[in-house]
């Protein structure tokens, strides 16, 4: 096995919180000529599916705000886009969490790997990409159980690709894995989607209003594009970034509470990759 020192995207040991951030983002520096554009594929197909809610909920660009007599309409949107952004982060979800697996084994995986279908187990990642997203869009009309639900979720796409489960145990292994050493995985994945929700908040709404001061153009006739052009482009960088944490973060909950960092120490150096990493049975 190849000996990974301390400057490798993801360290074969136990991380602190700002190790396994930092490896995230590493990762995604990685891996971003893919998961950048597929990001914004995605991104800018979630804009197009979200217009008809924020006409009928009269939401006002850039912030998308509310306008009180249209609060159901209004809270039915936020309860969509969270659903959209949670199936998006999982999609995202399959490759990223197939480059960690690589990156900890102390390679990097190509573009051509990453999107080759052999393995890549893309039928069962849909179907749960769409649980995952019902689920958060089902707890977001509830209210604020929607961080519940996201925070629980974040393995279930790494828990198919990475450790080879079947499709029907992958997810009581993504709630068992998220709720271990006190839920210090859901605790880390909302602390990243906060994290990224200041960066994204802050990005689009600078962006749009800073072209407004520029006057290059009468920015009211042209508020809806231009709104929507920078979502996009923000959550193009945001959802491969959270994807990216969900795969480190999978990765190093196996080494801290199950010693996946000792069985690949210990593995012969013939043994492939997938075998490697999948959860034995």
């Amino acid at each position: 096995m190849p000996d990974v020192g301390p400057t490798a995207v993801l360290p074969r040991r136990p991380l602190t919180v700002g190790e396994l951030l930092d490896s995230a983002v590493l990762l995604l520096r990685g891996q971003a000529r893919l998961l950048v554009p597929l990001g914004l594929l995605l991104a800018v197909g979630e804009q197009l599916l979200l217009h008809p809610l924020r006409l009928l909920a009269d939401a006002r660009a850039p912030e998308w705000w509310l306008e009180p007599d249209r609060l159901g309409w209004y809270w039915l949107l936020l309860a969509v886009g969270a659903g959209t952004e949670a199936l998006i982060i999982a999609l995202l979800g399959n490759p990223a969490a197939r480059g960690a697996g690589a990156a900890l084994l102390g390679r990097r995986a190509g573009p051509g790997e990453l999107l080759r279908p052999a393995g890549a187990r893309w039928g069962a990642t849909l179907l749960a990409a769409a649980a995952v997203g019902l689920t958060v869009c089902l707890a977001g009309l509830a209210g604020p159980a929607w961080f519940v639900a996201y925070g629980l979720l974040g393995a279930l796409v790494p828990a198919l690709v990475v450790d080879r489960v079947p499709a029907w145990r992958a997810p009581g292994r993504a709630l068992t894995l998220a709720v271990r050493a006190g839920g210090r995985a859901v605790g880390l994945r909302l602390l990243g989607y906060l994290g990224w929700w200041l960066i994204r908040l802050g990005i689009g709404i600078g962006a749009y209003h800073g072209l407004g001061l520029l006057g290059l153009f009468d920015l009211s006739a042209w508020s809806l594009p231009v709104a929507t052009a920078t979502w996009a482009g923000v959550n193009a960088l945001a959802y491969p970034a959270l994807a990216c944490l969900d795969a480190v973060l999978h990765l190093e909950t196996r080494m801290r509470t199950e010693g996946l960092d000792i069985r690949l120490s210990r593995a012969p150096a013939e043994v492939p990759e997938p075998v490697l990493l999948a959860v034995p049975r």
